[in-house]
């Protein structure tokens, strides 16, 4: 079966042949992907970007892991059917280490993560564990079964913030995480979302289609005229950050209000500068956001299936998983939003 694959430190992804994976074992599925997506994290693992050398010890690797597709085939003691249409958690904790044994499987000290650290989705089979499966309705087609991920991560960010009911919210990036910060927000009660980006036209119309008019493009002048001028002049209540670039960080700080909170959710290749008395003297609060909790995925799946339409403007390109490639350029160039992969 046909896969992309990451097969030695450095640039770039092969193309590659591999044998179909065997009988799925007990606890365990064969899913059939349908519908996987190119994110962020695959980018800089293709371009084997500064902070992604961890990843050397488990090449070679099949990569993707915003995926849903159906179960082809069932183990024991499973308790699904064949045919049941999924999405997948790529998140692989232990099971024996005393976080996973309290529950708290995200601080698993050996945990791994499908498409990364071990096999993924770029691919048409692949066995999972049911733990890892997380049945979607009929509303919920695979396309956007593959945004659940990505959803469930900006969700996750959302929380931390303590996003609240009128609150008025500035995200940081137009991208796929930035544009599932915004609609999470906006989901959370927001009053007034704000996106930052720069010259980043397409993701901009996306962000227009899902119903965002206030978007800010620091190449036409600072960050921070633009979005007082939005506000009136007002501090923001929450910063919401998903550039991988850490001088957008300091540049947001001075608009956020005392009190408020900062969360970062993208991954960052160099250290942050911080005026520090400044941030001590308003109260900032800098949290973290990285991954999403499985009882997540639940309320996002629900969210889709009562508005799915809203959500598809997201989707930019689609092409043949064959043509793999040529996603990961429109996405490395960002002519794309999210590309979806059909195996």
């Amino acid at each position: 079966m046909f896969a992309l694959q990451k097969m030695r430190p450095g640039f770039g992804l092969e193309a590659r042949e591999l044998p179909e994976p065997g009988a799925p074992g007990p606890g365990e599925v064969t899913v059939r992907i349908e519908a996987v997506g190119i994110c962020g994290s695959d980018v800089h693992a293709f371009e084997w970007s500064d902070g992604y050398g961890h990843l050397e010890p488990y090449l070679p690797v099949t990569m993707g892991h915003e995926f849903a597709g159906h179960v082809a085939a069932a183990g024991e003691n499973t308790g699904i059917a064949a045919g049941t249409r999924v999405a997948v958690h790529p998140g692989m904790p232990c099971g024996g280490c005393d976080a996973c044994r309290r529950g708290d499987v995200r601080a698993c000290t050996r945990r791994r993560s499908m498409g990364l650290t071990c096999e993924g989705a770029f691919t048409q089979l692949l066995n999972v564990p049911i733990a890892n499966v997380v049945a979607l309705p009929d509303a919920v087609d695979a396309e956007l079964g593959a945004l659940v991920e990505p959803l469930a991560v900006a969700a996750d960010a959302v929380l931390v913030g303590e996003v609240s009911l009128g609150d008025t919210v500035l995200v940081l990036g137009p991208g796929t995480i930035g544009q599932g910060l915004a609609l999470m927000a906006r989901a959370a009660g927001a009053g007034r979302v704000i996106i930052v980006g720069r010259g980043d036209g397409p993701r901009f119309e996306v962000l227009n289609a899902l119903g965002f008019a206030d978007v800010v493009d620091v190449a036409e002048g600072p960050m921070a005229g633009q979005v007082l001028k939005l506000t009136g002049g007002t501090p923001v209540d929450v910063v919401l950050e998903a550039t991988g670039h850490p001088p957008s960080i300091t540049e947001a700080l001075p608009l956020l209000k005392r009190d408020g909170i900062l969360v970062a959710a993208g991954i960052h290749d160099g250290p942050l500068t911080l005026p520090l008395t400044v941030f001590v003297r308003n109260r900032h609060q800098l949290r973290a956001s990285h991954g999403s909790k499985r009882g997540t995925w639940d309320r996002v799946i629900a969210l889709l299936g009562r508005d799915p339409e809203s959500f598809r403007p997201m989707i930019t390109h689609r092409l043949p998983l064959e043509r793999g490639l040529e996603g990961f350029e429109l996405a490395r160039q960002r002519a794309a939003s999210k590309v979806i992969l059909l195996p």
